[in-house]
């Protein structure tokens, strides 16, 4: 009887090949209509804005909505129908609602509060930029008093930076902007597309809150697709890995955002609270460019600080060094007090690894970037670090990362790493000797 053509080793080599094949040209088709596939990519992204905006909104609400449903609600319903309260029905839709009003409320007494102090901030600095930069030039002359010749040279050079850059605000900018709009066409067509741009935005925001609430509402029926999808596709042991891999980085992402916003307004309100105590100007302002710029890691301190101290040295040059200290010590109290009681152990990669996410997504994504370029190394981080692990438990060898700190060799029955001679710490000593299995 022949073999059939499916179990055929030569049948197997020639799908190999012709897949290869034809992934090979496709990506080569793919490479020459490049433009056209972005442009495709951007029309699909477009039309499934709104339901990016479902998912993210969706997955912000969750841990409130879980609060609200089953720590508030369910009690409630259960002693009021003297019986156990099914997942979903009336609990789900109150929370859900809930959760909608405190975000909406919450954004609202957010943007009542800053905006108005912002606006009036930056409007009473660019009023007074002229004040400002006179007191901040006869404030450098005043430390040059004792050198006549080195002051003059100082004076020069701030008076003459001082007048371009008030010839630039006058001949240029102002007149810019004056331009902009005193040009009726170029208004009209600025307005209605911003106008446009504005309605999309906020009709894609209204569909994404629809489209949230009926995620929150079904989230368990698509979980458990998700789940049957999972274990039909790859079986139990890798959907099991898999879905501690996605329980992590939600761990990670969730508990690192929520823990750096938390940190982030104490340091705000710390530095408001400082900032009127030493009589500084623009404390408001000043506070919440500080705790904004610190929800962004290792670099947001010195994003905030410097442009307040360039404000403040401008308005009352004396008060710029106090006002580093200040800065300074909040930041220690921040780093080594504040943060580690609020994050944990959210963040516990190497600080090249935290620079590297910070640079790298800050360069590709901006501000967002830098935001969330951390929780997304650590989930990285984590992944390596269990393949690294399952790698070593299959050659049989030790997985305590402490252990290869002093390593010298691999001791071939033991598994374990033998440390150095003369270099071996005590705790690394310890942790071989209760070990040696």
């Amino acid at each position: 009887m022949k073999p059939k053509l499916k179990n055929s080793p030569y049948f197997h080599i020639g799908m190999t090949a012709f897949s290869v094949l034809s992934g090979c040209i496709l990506f080569y088709v793919l490479l020459q209509h490049l433009n056209v596939v972005l442009y495709g990519l951007g029309v699909i992204t477009k039309i499934l804005n709104p339901f990016l905006w479902g998912f993210v909104i969706s997955y912000l609400l969750l841990p409130m909505t879980r609060t609200f449903e089953y720590d508030l609600l369910a009690p409630i319903f259960r002693k009021a129908t003297k019986r156990e309260v099914p997942k979903g029905g009336a609990p789900r839709v109150i929370a859900i609602a809930m959760a909608l009003v405190v975000a909406c409320v919450m954004i609202f007494i957010l943007f009542r509060l800053l905006l108005p102090t912002v606006y009036e901030s930056i409007q009473s600095i660019f009023v007074n930029y002229s004040t400002y930069l006179n007191n901040t030039v006869d404030f450098i002359n005043g430390l040059f008093e004792d050198y006549p010749e080195l002051g003059k040279e100082v004076e020069s050079w701030t008076r003459s930076m001082s007048a371009e850059l008030e010839s630039w605000i006058r001949e240029r900018l102002l007149p810019g902007i004056g331009g902009l709009l005193s040009d009726v066409t170029g208004m009209l067509v600025n307005l209605t597309s911003g106008v446009y741009k504005v309605l999309q935005f906020v009709l894609n925001i209204f569909i994404g809150v629809v489209i949230s609430c009926y995620v929150l509402y079904n989230r368990d029926r698509f979980a458990a697709t998700w789940k049957r999808i999972l274990y039909a596709v790859f079986g139990i042991h890798r959907s099991e890995f898999i879905q501690r891999i996605i329980r992590f980085a939600d761990d990670a992402f969730m508990g690192f955002l929520i823990g750096k916003i938390i940190d982030s307004t104490i340091i705000g309100i710390l530095t408001y609270i400082c900032c009127e105590i030493l009589d500084m100007p623009y404390p408001a302002f000043i506070a919440i460019i500080v705790g904004v710029t610190n929800i962004i890691p290792i670099f947001g301190p010195f994003i905030g600080a410097i442009p307040c101290a360039i404000i403040i040295l401008m308005v009352s040059p004396v008060k710029c060094l106090p006002f580093m200290v200040m800065i300074f010590l909040i930041q220690q109290i921040d780093g080594n007090i504040i943060g580690p009681k609020i994050l944990g152990n959210s963040v516990g990669i190497n600080g090249f690894w935290i620079m590297f996410a910070i640079i790298v997504m800050g360069d590709l994504f901006g501000v967002g970037g830098m935001i969330i370029g951390v929780p997304l190394v650590v989930v990285l981080s984590a992944g390596v670090d269990a393949l690294i692990n399952l790698g070593l438990k299959k050659r049989g060898l030790c997985t305590e990362a402490a252990l290869y700190l002093d390593m010298d060799h691999m001791d071939e029955t033991t598994g374990f790493p033998v440390p150095k001679v003369g270099e071996t710490d005590g705790n690394n000593a310890n942790k071989l000797t209760e070990s040696g299995e």
